[in-house]
């Protein structure tokens, strides 16, 4: 079920040298757990993700490279994040994760990517940089991105001026436009949003954590964000409500001139009946 993309740029889907492009898919809040019969509002969240592998599978594969943005392990136990690294070992892509409010950090450097760090990480692949943030404060739900990380990104972006590059990060940086979960989103985001804006190699800035899709484009960045890979959260709500929109992922092919084009691909529907009637969790 694919949704409509977004383009950043024009012209010609090509580089000036004709090249093809580099293709990274984003999966989030993924909410798995140590067993793998563990649910979330209802959902085995294990057989949702390998649905949307699956999909993945059939529609962009391989690609170059997999980004998994948090609220990767629902429970925080250490069998989970190594399940999930054997995972995606099997697949033979190379896999970069930051945590979410629903991480452990520590379990997630120690069992699924050791270069999982606080801060700043940046991973070159393809001629592009990705820039992966921590938005997590510890024991909150909430988000913020801490100054020297700001300052890091600001030095970075500006000593590679001509190396496109993307930010990755859990919360949203900017309001979705649903009261609830923008109450927990980056505290700071405008902070950040004017730290990308100043530097014209940053052409993307996504995101998890809303649990459904969102895109804008403001001066020359896209900001983007991606549906869960389990339960969706129903757009411009007030109060915690699920979607009936089954879960997804995102695709992103980067082109050697800095160009994008993004999409949503979702799976036709949820393994299991979907209730709605749930507050929270």
């Amino acid at each position: 079920m694919p949704e409509p993309g977004l383009q950043h740029g024009n012209g010609p889907h090509t580089g000036g040298n004709g090249a093809p492009p580099l293709q990274l898919l984003q999966l989030t809040d993924l909410h798995l757990h140590s067993n793998p019969d563990g649910r979330l509002l209802g959902q085995q969240t294990w057989h949702t993700f390998e649905a949307v592998l699956a999909l993945a599978r059939q529609r962009h594969w391989p690609p170059d490279a997999l980004v998994l943005t948090g609220d990767l392990v629902h429970d925080e136990r250490a069998e989970g994040y190594r399940r999930l690294r054997q995972c995606l070992e099997r697949l033979g892509i190379p896999f970069f994760c930051i945590p979410g409010n629903h991480d452990r950090l520590d379990l997630m450097s120690d069992h699924l990517d050791p270069d999982a760090i606080s801060g700043l990480r940046v991973e070159t692949i393809g001629g592009w940089d990705l820039l992966l943030l921590d938005s997590t404060i510890p024991l909150e739900v909430g988000g913020h991105i801490d100054a020297e990380v700001l300052t890091s990104l600001d030095r970075y972006a500006s000593a590679h001026p001509r190396r496109p590059k993307i930010v990755f990060l859990h919360h949203q940086p900017v309001p979705v436009g649903s009261r609830w979960i923008d109450s927990i989103g980056t505290a700071n985001g405008d902070a950040l949003v004017a730290t990308v804006a100043r530097h014209p190699s940053i052409h993307a800035l996504i995101w998890g954590h809303v649990h459904q899709t969102f895109e804008r484009r403001v001066g020359g960045v896209a900001l983007l964000a991606t549906p869960s890979t389990c339960v969706q959260f129903l757009p411009k709500s007030d109060n915690f409500a699920l979607d009936r929109l089954p879960p997804g992922y995102r695709w992103l092919d980067l082109y050697p001139d800095g160009r994008i084009d993004t999409g949503v691909s979702r799976i036709d529907a949820y393994p299991e009946p979907l209730r709605l009637s749930h507050a929270g969790y």
